[in-house]
């Protein structure tokens, strides 16, 4: 009986640290993915008020937030509205250009790697 019990605890151990130790030797480097820039381009035509509602709606930023952002834009012509990942960053824009085409608006959303 005793033996029976040796058998069976004994498989498991002495086995963890050496384990442990070659998954940390081997663990991979992950590397960071490219971010892109997601940029709103000044018009003559769009509304501030829509492009205020632009940056609340898909952008997550509060009313002044997304004010001091629409006055850099209409200031400079060109403004940031966050930084993501090629994905996120490439369906932002895709979401912002339909709504405005929706809403018979000219307001262009391009992405740009950071």
């Amino acid at each position: 009986m005793m033996a029976e019990r040796r058998r069976g605890g004994g498989a498991g151990e002495g086995t963890g640290a050496p384990g442990t130790a070659l998954l940390t030797k081997t663990r991979p480097r992950t590397k960071r993915p490219n971010m892109y820039r997601v940029l709103l381009l000044n018009d003559d035509y769009t509304p501030m008020d829509f492009v205020v509602h632009v940056l609340e709606r898909f952008f997550n930023k509060d009313r002044e937030e997304a004010t001091r952002i629409m006055l850099h834009v209409h200031q400079n012509g060109v403004g940031e509205c966050g930084v993501f990942t090629y994905e996120v960053a490439e369906t932002k824009v895709t979401q912002v250009m339909d709504f405005a085409r929706k809403h018979q608006h000219p307001l262009q959303c391009v992405m740009e790697k950071k």
